[in-house]
Parts: C-alpha cells; structure tokens; sequence
C-alpha cells in the first residue's frame, strides 16, 4: 500500500495497493473541500473485454446550488436532478452539445452540489484509451479536459448520469488505492471558462502535471 501522504509524487502513476470505493463521508461535506479530496483517487471504467481502465484524477473544480456559475443555481430540474442525490452519485452532462463532462456529486442528499472531473493521468488500459483518442498528439492530452477525458474512459450520460460511482459492481467506479498527494502539492485558482463567478478559486489541481488544462478566462470576462 502506498504511503498516506507522497511528497515526491511517485504513486501518482501507480496502484500502489487493494482498492476501494471511495468514501462517501469524504464527499458529503462542502463541495470546494470534496473537489479537493477527489485529487488523487482512481477513477476506473470495465471494459468490454473484462479488464479496467484506471486513471488518477489531477485536476477538479467544485459547484453548488449557491453558486451562480453551477447548473444546480436554477434548482432541481429533470437535468440536474443527479446533483441534488447522495454524495458519489454522477453528474454527466453534454457541453456545448458535444462534449460530455463527468461530475461527482457532494454534500447531503437535496443539495445541488458537485465536482468537475477536469483531468487524469492515465495508470492502466493504454490501448483502450489510445483507440478511443486516436487525435492526442502525446500522452498528457489523453485524459486533459472534461471532453477528453469521458470521451477516453467512454462516458456519456445516457449510460452514466445519475449512476453511483461508488457501488462496487458498477461498470464505472470511484475508488481509492491508499494514495493521497502532499497537501503543498494541491493549488487552486479560478475555474476556467466560467463566465459568472469567475474569480471564484474553486479549481483544485496538483502542481506539476502536464495533464492539468490551462487556465483559461472567459471571453466575456474582463480584466485579469
């Protein structure tokens, strides 16, 4: 098993020992403080052939019903309905009508809260991944961005949205291998491409890894 903590960051390419689902109590608590949890965990997706595509999760950004730039602001609708459920309960929905982005959802059950998956770096089932973005001109934009990243662990929301990350017989699971980052290697910043709230630091990711996307404002966001 790994260590609790790896300051020098070498279990972050690993499964370092018996996994488990993640616990639930880490993510029933405010939504900025579980999308900093999630960093490190192991998000995994059964293949067809049996085997498990694996990869550690870099980079989150955290909502909530209060918060103007989350989907849940409007309240529970048929389409959010999944952020209101219990914590570890996922939120897939397409962006921009393309792209689909995968949140795990926090807090106590009827609060709209949850955490974009923005970034992950890939620990096993590199053929799978590879054939299912075959346009990544290197490894770190396999699994970097929410669009990506669902598209390589072939995630959509017919199929996924409002499915329990954390029931072990799921064909798409939340889990952990004992591995947590250092605390001084987790940063935060502003959430990128957020046009409402911009300023907002609730984008978690860990220093130093290429997958991490760039930050990036929005075009109608003045200043800074």
């Amino acid at each position: 098993m790994i260590d609790q903590f790896d300051p020098d960051g070498d279990g972050l390419r690993r499964i370092g020992g018996d996994l488990q689902a993640f616990p639930r109590a880490g993510l029933a608590r405010d939504a900025p403080h579980a999308a900093a949890a999630l960093l490190g965990a192991v998000l995994r997706r059964r293949e067809a052939d049996g085997s498990w595509t694996q990869v550690r999760i870099v980079e989150t950004e955290a909502y909530r019903e209060d918060d103007p730039a989350s989907h849940s602001a409007a309240g529970l609708t048929a389409r959010t309905a999944p952020m209101f459920e219990r914590a570890g309960t996922a939120y897939v929905y397409r962006s921009y009508g393309i792209h689909w982005c995968l949140n795990v959802t926090a807090e106590e059950p009827g609060v709209g809260a949850a955490a974009l998956i923005r970034a992950a770096v890939l620990l096993s089932g590199r053929h799978h991944v590879r054939r299912r973005r075959p346009a990544a001109r290197a490894d770190r934009e396999l699994l970097r961005g929410p669009g990506r990243l669902c598209q390589a662990l072939d995630v959509d929301g017919p199929r996924h949205d409002g499915r329990d990350l954390l029931d072990p017989s799921a064909d798409l699971q939340l889990v952990t291998d004992g591995y947590r980052p250092s605390p001084d290697r987790i940063e935060t910043g502003p959430r990128t491409g957020v046009r409402l709230a911009a300023a907002v630091p609730w984008r978690f990711w860990l220093a130093g890894e290429p997958e991490v996307s760039p930050y990036r404002r929005h075009p109608s966001v003045q200043g800074g």
